[in-house]
């Protein structure tokens, strides 16, 4: 059994990489099952972000390999495009990679939040799936426990922060009064939503949601007193918007060079201020070529961000001493699987033992033997019974000078010599 977690993130990647190799939401359930079908892979989630993707996996068999294979073969990438930015922890590494993801200490933006709410749709996600079994079930959720006692015990949320404030933050540097623009918010998501909140606390009146689902903008507009509209409108309210942000699961950018292009003539010169969180990305790369148009991916993000993790330090290095005592915890109790066959052969061995004991017992009893006779019999055959192997075992071990089974016994069954 070999625990596994394998991907990439903005660590380690670009983000014309991380868009390449993006799970689309809707495609996770019947990518896990062609995952367990064609790997090792016993148990398996998917966790694909902006800002990561990775697998976390349960191997029947220590097949790292398979999975890379795997990885590539279903995004339809050469081993030489994805092979250089790839990471694998195995087993205790991976324990403490999933908590300190899942803890906000992994993220772009340091103690982070949304992160942990993503790893939970990615668990319901893989258990819907038919992908979750007993391993990594109790593996999300010491995560989503751990993720939680961070969170208590030490300041790491403490003025939250995230790539939607690292947007905000930033369009004010563009535009010094947010409150006399206009935001076109792309998507209805909970990072637009974030976004609406932080666009809204720092006064901004006017917002438009644009989603493909109309009925899920309306949902998101009426918490901030916004319009909603679809996607095939946003080349008509691009020429208001001051502000633009993005951030939808489509495969394809939405927002092309033309259509910016298009309406920027009408704006006479007005600039627009453009962040594109998503990945795949929203907004083609071209639009930052043309005049008028601050156009920023989350990548760009670093600076505005930087800022805030150099505050949140100190709660992270508690948050890791945190970390490190619950990883071994875990372990602990992955290592105790290994006893778990062991002891049901005992327990099974003791209980016939007994049940051997107890039917001759009644059968004395039947005969009209004295109870107290009986039970006294019973008790030393009994004892005799349960002894007699490990007794055995002690003795060969000792004849043979296999001194450390004798050590190793004394400590299994808590002996103490006579003399002490």
């Amino acid at each position: 059994m070999t625990l596994v977690a394998l991907g990439i993130n903005h660590k380690t990647a670009p983000v014309d990489i991380r868009e390449k190799v993006a799970f689309a939401p809707d495609k996770v359930p019947e990518a896990l099952r062609d995952l367990l079908a064609n790997t090792p892979a016993s148990e398996a989630a998917i966790i694909s972000t902006c800002n990561r993707t990775e697998l976390i996996c349960e191997l029947a068999t220590p097949d790292v390999d398979a999975l890379l294979e795997w990885f590539r073969r279903y995004h339809n990438l050469r081993a030489e495009e994805v092979a250089p930015y790839l990471y694998t922890h195995p087993d205790s590494q991976a324990v403490r990679h999933l908590l300190r993801v899942a803890s906000g200490l992994d993220s772009l933006v340091l103690g982070e939040p949304q992160i942990l709410g993503q790893i939970k749709d990615a668990y319901h996600t893989a258990a819907g799936a038919g992908a979750i079994g007993r391993l990594l079930n109790r593996l999300f959720q010491y995560t989503f426990s751990v993720a939680k006692r961070v969170r208590t015990d030490t300041a790491i949320g403490a003025n939250p922060v995230s790539v939607a404030f690292a947007a905000v933050s930033l369009a004010r540097q563009i535009f010094t009064e947010l409150s006399e623009h206009t935001a076109l918010l792309v998507g209805a998501g909970e990072t637009i939503e974030l976004v609406a909140r932080h666009l809204a606390e720092q006064g901004v009146r006017r917002m438009v949601v644009a989603n493909r689902t109309v009925e899920r903008a309306r949902g998101l507009a009426r918490q901030f007193g916004a319009e909603a509209v679809t996607l095939a409108e946003i080349p008509q309210r691009l020429v208001e918007a001051d502000i633009v942000i993005t951030s939808t699961a489509s495969p394809l950018p939405i927002i092309g060079k033309g259509m910016v292009e298009r309406a920027l003539k009408p704006r006479k010169h007005r600039p627009i201020f453009m962040v594109d969180i998503a990945v795949p990305r929203d907004v083609e790369p071209e639009v930052a070529e043309l005049g008028d148009v601050y156009l920023y991916t989350v990548d760009d993000l670093h600076e505005v961000i930087e800022e805030n993790r150099r505050s949140r330090e100190t709660a992270a290095e508690e948050a890791e001493e945190i970390i490190d005592t619950q990883v071994e915890r875990f372990m602990g109790w992955l290592r105790s699987l290994d006893a778990v066959h062991a002891i049901r052969s005992y327990r099974s061995q003791a209980e016939r033992l007994r049940d051997e004991t107890l039917a001759e017992a009644r059968r004395q009893l039947a005969a009209g033997r004295d109870p107290e006779a009986v039970l006294a019999e019973a008790m030393r055959l009994l004892t005799n019974r349960l002894i007699h192997t490990p007794t055995a075992q002690l003795n060969r071990a000792a004849f043979e000078g296999r001194r450390e089974v004798l050590d190793i016994a004394r400590e299994l069954l808590d002996l103490k010599d006579l003399d002490d």
